[in-house]
């Protein structure tokens, strides 16, 4: 592989896949311009099919809409849509108790509260990029106060209603690791020692309760103390988010200057995650594994979910920047073809999200409340980023020393 070639194809290709696809797509047909922020219930050929709106969206399309601001153009109109969809969370999704809802509709009546906190960390990082794009301080702030009142839901006894009774201690997986991606994202808007100390607790978790290596795997769920609970839910391995979690590490890893002992647990956490999730009969990433290898319970369990594949292209290509072994990048392009040769629909626009798992549609919408404009421009961006850094840092080594394999 000519290692510049792709990565100047796949740079360019990410960011016109996102300027003239993706964002495009969501600009007009998912912006409210009327309400403000943004429907996700959008239909295969753009026909909103529901006007009831997700939460965690207008926090996510907040995100996405400054961060590329940020990072591809200062386009005036994604800077305003992304503050659509903040001044819409502030207006409309924040309960009486400072707890944010899970579906409002279009007008921002309340329709539903979940147990979780991921529409405030949503909220978060939207609030956090905006401040950046804006250059208005205030919303930074606004993000590290929500931030802390994420931490205090959490560390409240009996706020947030437990998943299990009394009767089962455990640990979940999910929000430990986003912690550790919505505290970095506060970090670069504005400086304050509890974004490193959560960022510090959510990785010594990470490796003290979730990572098992009798099974080379990185659990969802576990344990007060990190016990396996040797039961169907106990036992999910779920290889997308393994592999988010991986890349949250390595952009963690880079930012303390490749920290060599993040660096090992992040490649570990991939290598492991990968050999669970890559399907060897269709190819991509499957949705659930069970670590005894019984058969998993989830009914989605063999599916290929539009999100996991994304995470791996950012994965890949974060360990290959962490150690210039051709196999990260070899890893980068099997992923990366699979999914662009299933996922984009090429009449319509915009990608699928729910493939069965020899790769044929399940269902044609482009979103609902979980599936909507921010895995795939995530993954864009990101990537373009990503591979304009490669190929800088390409221009300042040598050959023979860029293609020596790094190990850690």
């Amino acid at each position: 592989m000519n290692v510049t070639d792709y990565l100047t194809s796949w740079s360019a290709s990410y960011r016109y896949d996102f300027t003239e696809n993706i964002m495009p797509f969501w600009m007009h047909y998912g912006l409210d311009r009327k309400h403000g922020g943004v429907y996700t219930c959008i239909d295969r050929d753009g026909r909103l099919m529901d006007t009831t709106k997700s939460v965690w969206f207008q926090g996510r399309f907040g995100f996405i809409a400054a961060y590329a601001y940020n990072n591809i153009e200062q386009k005036s109109e994604w800077l305003a849509a992304s503050k659509s969809c903040i001044d819409f969370i502030e207006k409309y999704c924040f309960d009486a108790d400072g707890h944010m809802y899970f579906e409002v509709t279009e007008n921002g009546t309340p329709l539903r509260k979940r147990r979780y906190v991921f529409s405030e960390c949503f909220a978060v990082i939207a609030m956090s990029e905006y401040a950046i794009a804006s250059g208005d301080k205030t919303y930074a702030e606004k993000a590290l106060a929500l931030f802390k009142r994420i931490q205090r839901f959490l560390s409240t006894p009996g706020f947030l209603e437990p998943k299990y009774l009394p009767t089962l201690q455990a640990r979940g997986h999910s929000i430990t690791m986003i912690l550790i991606n919505t505290a970095s994202r506060v970090r670069a808007a504005i400086s304050d020692p509890t974004l490193d100390t959560q960022i510090d607790e959510s990785l010594a978790a990470i490796r003290k309760y979730f990572i098992h290596p009798e099974f080379k795997a990185l659990l969802e769920m576990v344990g007060k103390d990190g016990e396996f609970i040797d039961t169907c839910n106990g036992r999910v391995i779920n290889p997308g988010h393994c592999i988010e979690t991986s890349w949250f590490i390595l952009e963690e890893a880079r930012y303390r200057n490749w920290d060599k002992d993040l660096v090992q647990m992040a490649l570990q956490i991939l290598d492991w995650s990968w050999e669970w999730g890559w399907d060897e009969e269709h190819g991509g990433i499957i949705n659930f594994r069970d670590c005894r290898n019984f058969p998993a319970q989830d009914y989605s369990q063999d599916m290929k979910f539009w999100w996991p594949q994304t995470e791996a292209i950012i994965a890949t290509l974060y360990a290959y920047q962490a150690t210039h072994d051709e196999k990260y990048l070899a890893m980068h392009k099997q992923i990366n073809d699979w999914t662009y040769a299933h996922f984009p629909d090429k009449e319509y626009g915009e990608w699928y999200g729910y493939l069965h798992r020899d790769g044929t549609v399940a269902q044609p919408a482009k979103g609902n409340l979980f599936k909507g404009p921010f895995h795939i421009p995530r993954m864009m961006i990101r990537s373009y980023m990503l591979c304009q850094e490669l190929l800088l840092s390409l221009i300042h080594i040598s050959e023979p020393t860029r293609l020596r394999r790094i190990s850690y």
